[in-house]
């Protein structure tokens, strides 16, 4: 059996890959036909002009869609690991709910370009990057309640090092960006594709740029961790019939069916 087919370790493996994947095809696709600079554009930039557009707006609802599978999943392995824990229940519900968010911003960014609706796609940045680094704050203390009776402190100490990471990506970020659109540059830098470096803000819009691919990294990082994890849990649908019929009649005692909730088990 490959390392992939152990339990659901294919979920962070497929979000990781295919979220990596959009960026990627996304980035060539501006780079080839000249609608972004090569040197370090905005994530969504690569995704403003069709046809690229139509591309990684497709690729990241799907990967906003993978990620909340991945966190549900997540969720379902704690709650079964801590079932009386009342705090790691309640950090626990927390971060599901943070990772839902963070998903939802993701899909506003894949749907919502800031050459068509600018407020939408900001929202849906901001929701994305806030949620997603408090979804990671949160799971790094889950682990380290659950470090070492449940897993290793090896894992609560990367997983630490990946949140410190995101949090001085984000904080550069925030600075940066704040400065740029904040001060006067130009009416135009918000709908910018292309930079020189002899315009005005370059040297902020290229840290802005780079702690942005370098926080989106840091998530990957982050749900690569979730892969040992996710070697060992499967999930099951449970199927509870109310009778024999779909007729409006009395409920008669039927035996329930439980069928896995992929098309094998592993």
């Amino acid at each position: 059996m490959w390392w992939f087919q152990q339990g659901l370790c294919f979920l962070p493996s497929a979000l990781v890959i295919w979220t990596f994947a959009t960026f990627i095809f996304s980035y060539i696709t501006a780079i080839t036909l000249h609608h972004v600079d090569p040197a370090l554009p905005y994530i969504s930039d690569t995704g403003t002009v069709p046809p690229e557009r139509c591309l990684f707006g497709v690729m990241l609802n799907i990967a906003a869609v993978l990620g909340i599978a991945t966190m549900y999943v997540r969720y379902k392995q704690v709650h079964a690991l801590n079932p009386e824990e009342n705090l790691i229940i309640k950090f626990n519900k927390a971060g599901l709910v943070l990772g839902i968010l963070s998903c939802l911003g993701l899909s506003l960014v894949a749907n919502f370009q800031k050459s068509t609706l600018f407020v939408a796609h900001v929202c849906g940045a901001v929701l994305a990057f806030s949620m997603g680094s408090l979804y990671m704050f949160v799971q790094t203390i889950l682990s380290y309640q659950m470090q070492p009776k449940i897993h290793s402190k090896q894992v609560f100490w990367v997983r630490l090092l990946l949140v410190i990471w995101c949090g001085v990506s984000a904080l550069s970020m925030m600075t940066c960006s704040s400065i740029l659109y904040s001060s006067d540059f130009g009416a135009d830098i918000v709908q910018k594709l292309h930079w020189n470096p002899e315009d005005k803000g370059y040297v902020l819009h290229m840290v802005t740029t780079a702690a942005e691919w370098s926080m989106s990294f840091s998530f990957f990082g982050f749900f690569l961790t979730y892969i040992r994890d996710f070697q060992k849990i499967t999930l099951r649908v449970e199927a509870n019939l109310h009778g024999l019929t779909l007729y409006d009649t009395a409920p008669c005692p039927v035996t329930n069916e439980r069928t896995p909730l992929l098309s094998r088990d592993f």
